[in-house]
């Protein structure tokens, strides 16, 4: 009689499924969802801190044309 271990774990359903690294490409793994790995995880930490992703804004420029609304 088996130990019921086995059955338990083949009908488990993973709560997420893998999807490519954001950084790298390959499959994610569980315990760094969404990342591949700990140094995708960081390498993505990085970019955030160092300002790696922003999004460019133009300022726009004020007319002397228009009147003071004061």
């Amino acid at each position: 009689m088996p130990d019921g271990k086995d059955v338990a774990t083949n009908n488990v359903t993973p709560l997420r499924k893998s999807v490519p690294c954001p950084v790298c490409g390959k499959p994610s793994s569980r315990a760094d969802y969404p990342f591949c790995s700990a140094r995708c995880h960081d390498l993505d930490l990085n970019r955030w801190l160092t300002g790696g992703y922003r999004i460019e804004a133009v300022e726009a420029e004020v007319s002397s044309d228009e009147p003071d609304q004061t």
